[in-house]
């Protein structure tokens, strides 16, 4: 069995997550690939929609990821204020701008998406709004932890901001039965047979999985630029750089 406790410090998880960076990054290549290969080329045409269909193969996993990056974010946060975990708060803060770009991408494709089946770019539908309001709760969490000098100060305030604001969360992916709206139920549930073919499926969770690695990839490398921020006074990180040169 692997100690994993041993890499809860940022000198021993900083050459772990160097080590898993090229890993998830091939891992995320590939899987995107065949992703967009099934969804784009293998996947039949919808009889409803047509083949504007199609970007559902990137908006659905990033709106995914959007929600559960934050999920994600919240826990490590509520680990580093439970516990004064320096190496949480920091995948806390690794994980923010990832999860900002894909909640900006799943509403930019569903205008794009919207458009031709709504006739509109954008309503103030409850999925839709409460996806906005996730963005703007990623853009407080890292303007607020930047406003802040004391490292400590900004991970604790960030902290509480992202879990009041996870309660948002359960609204965004209840809306659409809570409400009357014009977006879509879920084609894919845990608790009923999905209602989509089933190579569109296979199609849709290869690029969840490859947006899932590629988050991994880059939140590593990320956190390994504020771990060496950081921790920059202290001596393993002058042997570091020692090293390097």
């Amino acid at each position: 069995m692997i100690n994993w406790f041993k890499y809860s410090t940022p000198r021993t998880f900083y050459p772990l997550a160097g080590s898993m960076v090229p890993w998830f990054t091939v891992g995320a290549v590939l899987t995107a690939i065949a992703g967009l290969y099934v969804g784009f080329f293998l996947a039949p045409t919808d009889a409803q929609q047509g083949e504007g269909y199609r970007i559902i193969f990137v908006h659905v996993p990033v709106s995914w990821m959007s929600m559960f990056i934050y999920v994600v974010m919240a826990f490590w946060a509520a680990v580093g204020l439970a516990f004064n975990s320096r190496l949480s708060a920091m995948m806390a803060s690794a994980l923010a701008p990832t999860g900002a770009m894909f909640t900006f991408l799943s509403l930019w494709t569903g205008a794009l998406w919207g458009k031709p089946m709504w006739g509109t770019w954008w309503v103030w539908d409850a999925r839709l709004t409460s996806e906005l309001i996730l963005l703007f709760l990623y853009i407080a969490f890292m303007a607020l932890q930047s406003s802040i000098d004391d490292p400590r100060r900004a991970d604790k305030a960030g902290a509480v901001l992202a879990l009041v604001g996870v309660v948002n969360i359960p609204i965004i992916y209840f809306s659409v039965q809570w409400w009357n709206t014009l977006h879509q139920g879920a084609s894919v549930s845990l608790t009923r047979a999905p209602s989509m073919a089933t190579i569109m499926l296979v199609g849709m969770l290869l690029m969840a999985l490859a947006a899932w690695m590629y988050t991994v990839a880059v939140a590593l490398m990320r956190v390994r630029c504020i771990i060496l921020e950081r921790e920059g006074h202290a001596e393993w990180v002058g042997q570091l750089n020692e090293v390097k040169r």
